[in-house]
């Protein structure tokens, strides 16, 4: 078992497909012996966004606070604390900061091969 802070972690900025005011930890991934599953915790500061994108793996999202929006081509749903979203694999999808708190959010994705 490991038991650890999301603040013993290194934090990385977030440049991926033109993000702005973002980072991410990756709290379990391959490096401490997962198999299956990394979770990842992101920030996102006021006006700061990851835009549209998309990936083979499905995303599984829980919102610990702030507010914001995630968006698909075609669509945008608010976001805040307590909400969770399930993104499919290959859909487009991107996250956008318009609270003035920063929103933060966990991430679990599959360690695909």
């Amino acid at each position: 078992m490991i038991v650890d802070r999301f603040d013993e972690r290194p934090e990385e900025q977030v440049t991926n497909y033109g993000s702005t005011g973002t980072t991410i930890r990756w709290l379990i991934n391959r490096d401490n012996g997962a198999r299956t599953f990394a979770m990842r915790r992101f920030v996102v500061q006021p006006g700061g966004e990851i835009p549209l994108h998309g990936h083979e793996e499905d995303h599984e999202i829980y919102i610990l606070s702030g507010e914001g929006i995630a968006f698909t081509s075609n669509k945008e749903v608010p976001i805040k604390a307590d909400m969770f979203l399930y993104v499919p694999p290959n859909e487009e999808h991107g996250y956008r900061n318009t609270g003035e708190t920063p929103l933060v959010f966990i991430c679990v994705i599959p360690l695909l091969d």
